[in-house]
């Protein structure tokens, strides 16, 4: 017995250390990667500094102010050089990140960029022009950490197929922007570079999961990122930072990852075709410099190097055109009540438009809690969420993580207690709960295979009641104003708003329309939800304390139509604007 007590303390103690061991080599890990970060800041705020004293009369404030399109314009006639805007850019991104943790990492090859644009015979669209690029997105050099510590080793071996176009159409990469941890939030914090902040308000998080791009552009810092959206990552960050931010068609854009990153995106996870794609978009200040953007990836460029991308190019006429519209709306999709101010937000803009002289006609989208609960949320934990798990086998969860990931760990016996438990309790209630903790799984190959057949039936479904109203475009709401951080990660549920149109697969942007006023803090107080439940209340606390904070609509179009998309979001743009 003695002895058998004796192996029995060795062995966990054994355990004891080999856990001990395996964090702090985690920690060691995290610590590396930020020690390579924070030296790469310093290194090009040196090289900041050299260029303002080889340099010392730039007017930094004019560069900065300038839109997209009249910057473009002035790099190509000559009287602005790259080199100015990509150094003013630079220095204004250091200032923005270290008030907000928005750069995950400058990409020093940015000063090869620039000698190589300049030896190039043609002048690109995006001549000169600086860009900043998701986390994700393939840069040669450089890793794809998904904020995750096991992505932390290998350096991407080539450039991704969107990077090179976007260098042959002259732009510069100059950084990449911070994510979440997994990319499955719409926080944006990780344990290995902390959390990012929004910059209108340091108590606010700046969405995600794109929530870097946000930060960064919202702070001046970036004239044009590029994001991803599975979920809202695009919207919701444009919606919190109040900027442009259009999610095209999946298949409109493409670019290819590494094999690890495309299945922390859960690309992957099923056997194609995916029933909900991730889609890679422009954001931006302003609806012409998401428009300049797809026009110069929509090139011939893009079609040689990716044939799988469709080879339609950017069609200006209808992007330009002045046409009335027929324009379908809602301010409720009836699945998670939105704030107040995000309802007027659309009520109002429904005023403009029709005022302008377009047609207002009432829409509804058909069986929004179908779509969330079975459609949309089952995709993505089609295995009771063990892929996703997977993904922090020997890493350290992040605590805006935390929630989901302790129900997906839930056992499958104790989430079918816990349906049980929940069955006589409000309906509202169990659909909320049941997304996170008690949703179904694909259990057969035949199951999954009749999961993506409900997707398509529920396409033609909605589709046949857009077009039975003759609509050419859809207004509705965006999830915001910005939610305090910490509080995404306990609000899952309320991304319906965005969701649909993931699975949908439709063209959406998010436009800036409004701020948050003193009279929608008041009517906030009065705010119930469905219910006044505990998801109800915990909206309430999340945006609350918002007052000037920005204000966004939806603008939708159907699939393959992102021009459409795009001149329906300079309408709205134009009309919030004008009033």
């Amino acid at each position: 017995p003695s002895a058998a007590l004796a192996l029995l303390c060795g062995s966990v103690a054994a355990v004891g250390v080999w856990k001990w061991l395996g964090k702090r080599q985690i920690q060691k890990k995290m610590e590396e990667a930020r020690r390579t970060r924070d030296e790469g800041v310093k290194k090009m705020a040196k090289a900041v500094q050299q260029f303002r004293e080889q340099v010392p009369h730039v007017q930094t404030d004019a560069i900065l102010s300038l839109p997209l399109l009249e910057l473009t314009e002035r790099l190509q006639e000559g009287s602005l050089y790259p080199k100015t805007v990509l150094y003013t850019y630079l220095e204004k991104a250091l200032e923005v990140t270290q008030q907000t943790n928005c750069l995950r990492h400058f990409i020093p090859e940015c000063e090869e960029q620039l000698q190589e644009i300049q030896q190039q015979r043609e002048k690109g669209l995006l001549y000169g022009i600086p860009v900043s690029i998701k986390d994700h997105i393939g840069h040669k050099g450089h890793l794809v950490t998904c904020g995750l510590v096991q992505c932390l080793g290998t350096p991407v071996q080539e450039d991704s197929v969107l990077v090179k176009v976007l260098k042959r159409q002259g732009a510069i990469p100059f950084a990449m922007t911070n994510v979440p941890q997994s990319l499955f939030n719409y926080d944006c914090s990780n344990p290995i570079f902390g959390q990012t902040l929004n910059p209108f308000s340091h108590q606010k998080s700046p969405g995600g999961s794109s929530g870097g791009e946000g930060a960064l552009i919202a702070g001046g810092g970036s004239i044009l990122g590029i994001g991803s959206d599975v979920g809202g990552s695009i919207r919701l960050p444009s919606s919190f930072c109040g900027l442009c931010g259009l999610k095209p068609t999946a298949e409109r854009l493409r670019w290819v990852l590494g094999v690890w990153c495309t299945h922390l995106l859960n690309v992957d996870v099923f056997s194609r075709p995916n029933p909900v794609p991730c889609a890679l978009g422009p954001m931006a200040r302003d609806v012409d410099s998401l428009a300049l953007c797809m026009k110069a990836l929509l090139c011939q460029d893009m079609f040689w190097l990716d044939p799988t991308v469709p080879p339609i190019p950017f069609n200006e006429e209808v992007y330009s055109s002045s046409a009335p519209l027929r324009v379908g709306y809602y301010d409720t999709d009836g699945y998670f009540p939105l704030p107040p101010c995000m309802r007027r937000a659309v009520q109002e803009t429904r005023g403009a438009l029709q005022a302008a002289g377009h047609q207002l006609v009432p829409f509804s989208p058909p069986r929004i809690h179908y779509v969330m609960n079975e459609l949309f949320l089952k995709t993505f934990f089609a295995d009771g969420g063990h892929a996703w798990l997977d993904v922090f086998t020997g890493d350290i969860v992040d605590p805006n993580l935390k929630s989901q990931v302790n129900c997906c760990k839930i056992p499958k016996l104790g989430k079918k207690l816990l349906a049980l438990i929940l069955k006589p309790l409000q309906f509202l209630l169990l659909l909320k709960f049941k997304n996170i903790a008690t949703i179904s799984t694909c259990r057969s190959v035949k199951e999954m295979w009749n999961h993506h057949h409900q997707i398509e039936v529920y396409r033609t479904e909605f589709i046949a009641r857009w077009r039975e109203l003759r609509l050419d475009v859809v207004l509705c709401p965006v999830l915001g104003p910005a939610f305090t951080t910490g509080y995404p990660g306990k609000l899952l549920t309320a991304i319906s708003s965005t969701m649909l149109y993931n699975v949908l697969n439709f063209p959406a942007g998010v436009v800036r329309v409004s701020t948050v006023t003193e009279a929608d803090e008041e009517e906030l107080k009065l705010y119930q939800g469905c219910c006044d439940d505990p998801w109800d209340r915990t909206l309430k606390q999340a945006v609350a304390g918002a007052v000037g904070l920005p204000v966004a609509v939806q603008c939708v179009a159907l699939p393959w139509q992102e021009e459409l998309c795009l001149r329906f979001m300079k309408e709205v743009e134009t009309l919030s604007r004008e009033k």
